[in-house]
Parts: structure tokens; sequence; C-alpha cells
């Protein structure tokens, strides 16, 4: 903010009168134009400050006006309309007997802008006052989403360290060290790792540490919401296969959204030219639905608590929606093209760039671009609708020439075994080792997703021994490890699991 300077006598008045009405300075003849002074006064919050006089003539002639209670009470109650609510310095400067002048004063509201008064917006030009243009309101609207007030840096109210996943928050530090973007010296304190990541401020913790690592959010937090459905048709109308709601973290968010979409496309095969092995492919590259879904999240507007994000799946599309406008300054146009980044929530972004899930330098979507051309995919299309900015990836989710589901996904849909090699029998527990921690290579998954990856409609007991077998050997961990009988509970490969995924590749193709 801009201090204004205050004169204290008539003489300090008056040189200041002499300065002339200007960008920062306003003459008002009395209080009677109470209403244009404070139009004037919103003026000034939306630029750099400024001081307006009540008792002085617009030529610059010093006359002064009876001050009275009811016309100081008068000027409060006019400035209790300000909206983002605005603080008016009033002081009263003596000019002859029974004659004050009223000098109000307000300091730039860089942070705060755009000001309202009685529900407009005014800028000032020269000496002039008037209605600021609606571009630039809305302008000034989304630049002050990102000032210091931002929504993912206020404090979350009753918010506590053991709110929050703790095992997350080691794996940022950990992927963070890995990418050289956090010192390996930091610590495992969890309350530390958020004082390094601006997630925690002289120990309160941010809405933007709740977005990422919290636990529980209702009723508080409706907002951190993904929705996935899947319909067959092209229409919202269609039959629903899939419809899943659920409250989580933002890193969780991903991890779910891209085990629904691999869970959910069709895998096709081909044989690539020149190659005489088969390869397996989803019609979109995960890849690409990746970046996307990343952006979803982290540059949403987390601020309604009606936003959400969703994943929609059509037998000819994937839509990727997010709640929230596109950054000032980027047009929908322009994410086809060369544009910079601005990230709507630069905490919750900076998290995710620690672990090298994302860049930061705007070409996300370039890359994502580039990348369905190289899988010879249509390359995504953007668009703003309704407060949401949707991402749609056209593809065939349907056999061709049929209105089925394509092969895998309908044995999927219905709960049918796909085909499988004769040589990976469920009786041989070797084969069973290898094809859980196969089926756990790329996501996390619950029983009943590994137990449909085998082909079994059901979890079988050799399965659930088979899993706790891998626990533990401490091959596979919980992924809600607190939560050890949730509903949402999946299994995910360590590092060591991994290890022995590549080792049992490595022996089964000699």
């Amino acid at each position: 903010m801009t201090a204004v300077r205050i004169p204290a006598n008539a003489k300090q008045l008056a040189a200041l009168v002499q300065e002339g009405e200007g960008p920062n300075l306003e003459f008002k003849r009395s209080t009677g134009e109470l209403k244009e002074a404070m139009q004037t006064l919103c003026a000034f919050l939306n630029s750099y400050g400024g001081r307006l006089l009540f008792g002085v003539r617009p030529q610059g002639s010093i006359e002064g006006q009876a001050v009275s209670d009811q016309t100081l009470r008068d000027v409060a109650q006019a400035a209790d309309r300000f909206e983002p609510p605005a603080h008016v310095a009033i002081h009263r400067i003596k000019v002859k007997a029974g004659r004050e002048v009223i000098l109000a004063a307000v300091e730039g509201g860089v942070d705060m802008r755009p000001f309202t008064y009685e529900g407009r917006p005014y800028e000032r030009v020269g000496s002039t006052t008037r209605r600021m243009p609606q571009a630039k309101y809305e302008r000034l609207l989304v630049d002050r989403g990102h000032a210091k007030r931002r929504w993912e840096n206020l404090p979350a109210d009753g918010l506590s360290l053991k709110d929050l996943d703790r095992k997350e928050i080691l794996q940022t530090r950990e992927l963070a060290i890995q990418q050289n973007r956090i010192s390996p010296d930091t610590s495992r304190d969890i309350g530390e790792i958020l004082d390094r990541l601006g997630l925690r401020v002289s120990g309160v913790l941010t809405r933007a540490a709740l977005m990422l690592y919290g636990r529980r959010f209702l009723p508080d937090y409706p907002q951190c919401l993904l929705k996935m459905g899947r319909f067959r048709g092209t229409e919202i109308t269609g039959e629903i296969v899939d419809n899943r709601q659920e409250y989580m973290n933002a890193f969780s968010m991903v991890r779910e959204g891209m085990a629904f979409l691999e869970r959910t496309m069709p895998l096709g095969a081909r044989f690539p030219t020149g190659k005489i092995f088969r390869e397996d492919r989803f019609p979109v590259p995960l890849d690409a639905l990746r970046e996307i879904l990343l952006n979803a999240v982290m540059h949403r507007d987390y601020s309604d608590y009606s936003g959400y994000v969703a994943i929609v799946v059509f037998d000819d599309r994937i839509e990727i929606r997010s709640f929230g406008r596109l950054p000032n300054g980027i047009t929908v146009k322009q994410l086809s093209a060369r544009h910079d980044s601005k990230p709507t929530n630069p905490l919750i972004a900076g998290a995710f760039h620690r672990t090298g899930a994302v860049e930061v330098w705007g070409r996300g979507t370039n890359r994502v671009i580039a990348l369905c051309r190289k899988h010879e995919a249509a390359p995504p299309v953007f668009e703003e609708r309704q407060g949401f900015l949707i991402v749609t990836f056209k593809m065939q989710l349907v056999a061709e020439g049929g209105s089925g589901i394509a092969k895998g996904q309908a044995d999927r849909d219905l709960g049918q075994p796909e085909s499988q090699p004769e040589s990976q029998p469920e009786s041989q527990p070797e084969s069973l080792y290898r094809r859980v921690l196969a089926s756990l290579q790329s996501q996390a998954l619950g029983k009943a997703e590994i137990s449909a990856n085998l082909g079994q409609k059901e979890v079988s007991g050799q399965l659930n021994k088979m899993i706790r077998a891998l626990m533990e050997q401490g091959l596979i961990e919980y992924t809600l490890p607190d939560k050890p009988n949730s509903r949402l509970q999946k299994y995910r490969l360590t590092p060591e699991g991994a290890k022995a995924r590549k080792g049992r590749g490595a022996e089964d193709e000699k």
C-alpha cells in the first residue's frame, strides 16, 4: 500500500490545495456531495490511494464547513458501503472560527482491489472519477485471486497436523528430494516440511495444506470432490455404468482419477510397422490424460463450495471438467499455442511441481497435444462452459460397427473374466504372485479391482492369502494405512515390490 501525506495545520493544507485536483486529490465544497466523494475514494482505492477535502471549492478556494458529530457519523456510515471493506482515515483541520475542512484519506488497496461503492466500481482518470469498465473490473477480480489474500493461503480454521495424511506429506518430501527440488537435509518432521512448502505460516496451517493432504473434508469443504462417471451412449442421460463421488485431497484425486480411467478405457492392441511383437495401448495416451487431470486439480477454483473436478466417460469421448475459469490474459485458443504459466493456486501447484509431477513453464497443454499426435490420437478440445473448463478427448470406446462396448471393457462391466493364457492359471501360487504385482505396477487398486484384473468374478480366498503374504513381505502396502478397513482402501507397490516385479519380469523373459 502507498501511504498518503496528511496536512497537520492550515498552512500545510493551503500548500496541498495549491497542488490542484489530480489523480490522487479531489475537492468537494461540503459533505452535501458525500455520495460523489465516496465514489472518488473508491477510485483512489482502485489506484494508489488519495485524499479528498470537504470544504474546498473546485477552483481551490478554502472555505471550510461547520462540522458536527452528526456530520462525522454521516461520513462514517457512507464509508461502510465499500466492498471489500476499506479503511477511510478522517482528519479535521480548522481554517477559521466555526469552519473546518474534513480530509478523508485512503491508501491504495493493490492486494484487495477492485473495490466497489454501493455495488459499483470506479476508477480515476486524471482529475476525473468515472465508472470502471466491466472488462477491467473482471480482470482486477482475477488479479485479486493472485494477491496475498488468496483462498488457498488463508488459515484453515481448526485444522491441525493430526488431521493431515502424514504418509502423503513424507512422500512429497521423498519425491522432491529425488527431483532435486528440496534439500536432502529437509527434516522428516511434517510441520517443518509444510513450512518449507509454504503451507504453514507462523504455526498456522493454510487451506492449501488441507487441499493437498487433508483426510476429512465434510461438512466444511464439500468442494474437495472428485466425480467419476461412465455413461453408455454419447449423452449424460445415457445408462450409468459406473458412478462414483469421493471427497479426497488433491494428490488422491489424481491417483483415483487415473485408476478410474485405466479401468474404464478399453485396452487395444496393434502390431507396429516393422515389429513382430504386439503393442497394447489405450485409445488416449495415459500421460496426456494425467497432465490434464493434474491441471484440473491444481488450477481449479477452490473458493466455491459447490465446485468439483469431474471425469466423464462416454462411448465417443472422455471429458475432464474443473470448476473455475482460465487465468486473466489466457484464452481457450491460447491453450493450444504458446502461453505463460499463471497458476491460480501457486501453493498447490508448487507442491505438485516439487514432486516432479508438473513443470512451471505453461507448456503442459502443448505437451498433451504432442503426446496425442505421437499416439495417433485426436488432440483435445478446450472450452469454457457454465463456469467450468472442459477438456474433451474424442475417442471410440465401442466396437467398430456395433453398439456394444469394446471386448475388454464389456468383460469388466459385466463382471466376466477376460481370456487369459493357460500358462497363468489361478491355481498356481507363483503365477498369482506375478499377476498381483503386475496389476499394481501402474496404479493402486482395491481387492475387487485386482480380482477383476485377474478375471475373477469375486475376491477368492487364495487372493486374500496372497495379498496378506505380499503385505507381510513388504512388497505391497495400504494407501490408507491409518484406515485398514476403509471402503476406499487400496494397495500399491512398495519400492521393494517394484524391484521384485522387475526381477520377476526379467526371469519371465529368459
